[in-house]
C-alpha cells in the first residue's frame, strides 16, 4: 500500500477563532519560542512529513480571536535547529512582500534546517486589506494569480542564479566565489523586473517545495506553473475524484514538466478518543465565537479520520495537510493516536527514510537551470 503524505498546519492557538479560550490551549505562550518548539517537536515524533506556519499582515482572526503573529519565516528559522527531520513551511504573503528578500529567507532556512524548507506563497485576496501598510497598490483580483505566478518564478531563479560549485573557499588565492558560476536572472515580466543574483547560495535541495492553496481552476492553474505541491479541500470523496481531475487537467493545460503535483487534502481536524466528544467542544467553541465555524471541519475519532482518509486517498490524492482545531491537543491526537492507526493500516511510514523535504515527498533534487555543462571551464 502506498504510503500517505501527512502535514499538520499550525496556527497560533489552533483554527478555530475561539481555540485560545480552549481549556487546553496555551494562549500566555503563544508569542514563545517554547510554544513553537513544542508543536514542531511533537510533529516530528508522529513522523509527519513537515508543518505549514501561517503568516498575515493584518489581524488573522475575526473579533474575538487571536488578533497578532510571529513572523513565519522567522518561527521556522528557530525551530530550523530545534528539530532534525520533519519539512518547514512558512507561508509568505504576496504581493505585499519581495521576491528577492522572500528567496534569500527560504534559502537561508534551508541552509539552516540542511534541506528541510519549504514555501507557501498567499496571494488570498483577503490580503488586499494590508497594502497601505507599505505604501503599494491594491491589485485587482485577477491580477493577484499573475503577479504570484511571477514572483513563484523569480524566487525559483534566484535559488538558481548560484550554481551548486560557485564557492570556492580558496584560502590561498584569496577566491571565495567563482564569479563564472553566479548568474543574473534578468527576470521581465508584467507585473516584476528582477536582475539578480542572489546573495545566497543555492538551498541544499537546490529548489526547496513549493506549496500552493487552491480552491479552483484558476488556482490548480498557479500551482501547476509554480508548485510541487497543492492543497486543495474536497468537500467528499466524490469531490475528490473531481478535484483531483481538475488538478491534473491544468497540468496538461500550463505544460507542465517534470514532477506531477503532489496533491494533498486540506482538512481542519477535532478528534476525541470518546464519540462525540469532538462534535461537542467543536460546539462550544461555535458558542463563545456566536457563530459557526466557517470551514470543512471532521469531528470524530481517531480512528473515523483513518476511515475517511484512506477512503479519499482512493479518489487520487497523495495525502492530507491537517488542520488542527486546537493547539495542541489536536495535534497530539494526530501524532499519537491517528498515527499509530494508519501506521497500523500499512498505510504511514515507521521511520523516517529521507533526511531533506524533497526527500519525504519523493522528489528528486532538480539540476540548475543556469550550469553549463562545459568539462573546459575554468573552476
Amino acid at each position: 500500500m502506498t504510503e500517505l503524505h501527512l502535514a499538520a498546519a499550525l496556527n497560533d492557538a489552533g483554527w478555530h477563532p475561539a481555540a485560545w479560550r480552549d481549556p487546553s490551549a496555551r494562549p500566555s505562550a503563544l508569542f514563545t519560542a517554547g510554544y513553537w518548539g513544542d508543536l514542531a517537536a511533537e510533529a516530528e515524533r508522529g513522523l509527519l512529513d513537515f508543518v505549514t506556519i501561517e503568516d498575515a499582515l493584518g489581524p488573522p482572526a475575526p473579533p474575538g480571536g487571536v488578533t497578532a503573529r510571529l513572523d513565519a519565516v522567522l518561527i521556522a528559522a528557530r525551530l530550523a535547529p530545534a528539530t532534525s527531520r520533519i519539512g518547514l513551511v512558512p507561508a509568505t504573503v504576496v504581493p505585499h512582500t519581495e521576491p528577492f528578500h522572500v528567496s534569500i529567507g527560504i534559502a537561508s532556512l534551508d541552509h539552516a534546517s540542511r534541506g528541510r524548507a519549504g514555501w507557501r506563497p498567499d496571494a488570498a485576496p483577503a490580503h488586499h486589506a494590508h497594502a497601505p501598510h507599505f505604501g503599494r497598490r491594491d491589485l485587482p483580483d485577477a491580477a493577484l494569480l499573475g503577479e504570484a505566478a511571477e514572483f513563484a518564478e523569480v524566487v525559483r531563479r534566484l535559488w538558481d542564479s548560484w550554481e551548486d560549485d560557485a564557492e570556492i573557499r580558496d584560502t590561498a588565492t584569496g577566491r571565495f566565489l567563482d564569479r563564472e558560476k553566479l548568474h543574473y536572472i534578468d527576470f521581465e515580466g508584467e507585473h516584476l523586473r528582477v536582475r539578480g543574483p542572489s546573495i545566497t547560495p543555492r538551498p541544499p535541495q537546490g529548489q526547496p517545495p513549493v506549496t500552493v492553496l487552491a480552491d479552483d481552476v484558476a488556482g490548480y492553474e498557479l500551482a501547476a506553473r509554480a508548485a510541487d505541491v497543492v492543497l486543495v479541500a474536497p468537500r467528499s470523496r466524490g469531490d475528490a475524484v473531481t478535484v483531483v481531475a481538475q488538478v491534473r487537467e491544468a497540468e496538461r493545460t500550463v505544460e507542465r514538466t517534470g514532477e506531477p503535483l503532489r496533491v494533498l487534502g486540506d482538512l481542519v481536524v477535532f478528534l476525541d478518543a470518546v464519540p462525540g466528544a469532538a462534535h461537542a467542544r467543536l460546539a462550544r467553541l461555535d458558542g463563545l465565537a456566536r457563530a459557526a465555524f466557517d470551514a470543512e471541519v471532521f469531528t470524530g475519532t481517531p480512528g473515523d479520520l483513518a476511515d475517511l482518509l484512506l477512503d479519499w486517498r482512493e479518489a487520487g490524492l497523495d495525502g492530507f495537510r491537517l488542520r488542527p482545531g486546537v493547539l495542541p491537543a489536536d495535534l497530539a491526537a494526530i501524532t499519537r493516536e491517528l498515527v499509530p492507526i494508519l501506521r497500523g493500516r500499512g498505510a504511514f511510514r515507521e521511520s523516517y527514510g529521507t533526511a531533506t523535504l524533497r526527500g519525504h515527498l519523493g522528489l528528486p533534487r532538480p539540476a540548475n537551470r543556469y550550469a553549463v555543462s562545459d568539462p573546459g571551464r575554468r573552476p
